[in-house]
């Protein structure tokens, strides 16, 4: 039994090592939650409030949508590119203590490929009149979460493979009008986490670290199996708040200011693993780990010149430095840790500008520029999360199909600052070093984004 520990240990660091998942608007979270500010890099989104998408941004905008009722729904397709380039990088199973160990040290393999991948970011909102200066609507979204995955044999294959993290946040809100400068609105969230993370165990190397040193051991195990597949499936559903404010300085000016509240999870699930050698036993276990997103706030501003410009401004705080570490623990009676993984993320700030230019009754152009801080720092980065700065750079249009119904859509594209790579002993445990290896090098990345978003008021 405490072989089986020290294995799951080492193994399940490996999987977790380094967050749940890659995005890129701020780690992993997602700020397309609607499509109509995409051309304008999400500037001023908390100020904006051009459709039923307020809800997400500042509820307190659903006051100033027309029509007893309105819809608005939408997807931005979201192309990530992420690929690896080696620099010194070291096999699993390298060691002093390992000499002689059969199988040890695995083949190194290759960079990965490109671990992007291309998601769909859905959502839907609808808002109405329930009394007079009353706004209720409700939105469903997705906030957090995006695919990766590399190769199966590349070299940083013991400590991440596939990454596979979805949210889907359900968000009724409030409005009233209070007078014509101000208005507010509030709202709950229900939040729903499922996360899938996949890598690769080197059997020998974990064998050899649970029996104390011994090569005989180490070698019997790795000889059955030197290498297998573990995966981890874990969910849970938590509840938050926003709240929000409006203030219409003048007929041209107005400011926004939002806070979206933190959400607690308690993830529950299984880790599964393959081609386990018997001298190590069932290592399958129930697994769980608690994870605080994020809360946020934002200050917009609106300014129209003239009739046909219309300016947008914002600055986001997130406040990420609530992640600190990582812990796993191993829930099927004995409540150990598994894994203790450094994050220090530390609070980030988001600042975009952009602006609208009304062509004519039917067509707006729009533009924007943003630039958005990563919570990752060089020392704890690692291949499931290989985050840096980025640049947006955006455009987009909006037609108006009749003078109830519109269509947007808008393309991004954000350039992202090189990740530079060093997972190695001090981030984890000598021993998970030895298992999972090193990895030396550099990420280089790039995002397209691309949405559509269809409103209709009736």
């Amino acid at each position: 039994m405490a072989r089986n520990k020290t294995v799951l240990s080492l193994a399940v660091a490996g999987i977790f090592a380094g967050g749940v998942s890659q995005a890129y608007a701020s780690a992993f979270s997602l700020i397309e939650q609607s499509a109509t500010g995409l051309g304008n890099a999400f500037a001023g989104a908390a100020a904006a409030a051009e459709d039923a998408g307020t809800i997400y941004y500042n509820p307190a905008g659903m006051t100033y949508l027309k029509g007893p009722t309105q819809i608005s729904t939408g997807v931005a397709f979201i192309n990530v590119s992420s690929k690896f380039t080696d620099s010194a990088s070291v096999p699993s199973g390298v060691a002093l203590g390992l000499a002689g160990v059969t199988n040890e040290p695995r083949p190194l393999g290759g960079t990965g490929g490109d671990a992007g991948s291309l998601a769909a970011v859905p959502n839907f909102y609808v808002a109405g009149d329930i009394a007079p200066d009353w706004k209720f609507g409700i939105g469903v979204s997705v906030p957090f979460g995006l695919k990766t995955e590399y190769e199966a044999d590349w070299l940083g294959r013991f400590q991440a493979i596939k990454s596979d993290i979805m949210t889907l946040n359900i968000n009724p809100s409030l409005a009233w009008k209070v007078n014509d400068m101000l208005s507010v609105g509030g709202g709950v969230s229900y939040q729903q986490i499922d996360a899938t993370l996949t890598s690769q165990v080197n059997y020998g190397a974990v064998a050899f670290a649970a029996s104390g040193g011994s090569v005989a051991f180490a070698s019997a195990a790795a000889a059955a199996s030197p290498e297998g597949r573990v995966s981890i499936s874990a969910s849970d559903g938590a509840w938050g708040y926003n709240l929000g404010a409006m203030i219409q300085a003048t007929p041209n000016t107005r400011v926004g200011v939002t806070y979206r509240s933190s959400i607690k999870y308690h993830l529950t699930g299984s880790a599964n693993f393959d081609n386990v050698p018997p001298q190590l036993g069932n290592l399958n276990t129930s697994v769980s780990a608690d994870l605080k997103m994020p809360d946020s706030a934002s200050l917009a501003l609106l300014q129209k010149l003239g009739s046909n410009w219309t300016l947008l401004a914002d600055v986001t705080w997130m406040g990420w430095s609530k992640i600190k570490d990582l812990t796993i623990m191993r829930t099927n009676g004995t409540g150990t840790v598994l894994s203790n993984t450094p994050e220090n993320f530390k609070d980030t700030y988001r600042y975009g500008v952009g602006a609208t230019y009304r062509a004519s009754d039917t067509w707006s152009l729009k533009v924007g520029v943003a630039l958005d801080q990563t919570p990752v720092n060089d020392t704890d980065r690692t291949p499931r999360l290989p985050d840096q700065d980025r640049t947006w750079v955006s455009f987009g249009a909006k037609y108006a199909l009749s003078n109830d119904s519109t269509i947007d859509a808008g393309y991004a594209h954000l350039i992202v600052k090189d990740a530079t790579m060093n997972q190695t002993a001090a981030n984890t445990t000598p021993a998970f070093a030895t298992a999972s290896g090193l990895i030396n090098g550099t990420y280089k990345a790039s995002v397209d984004i691309l949405g559509v978003q269809f409103s209709h008021r009736f």
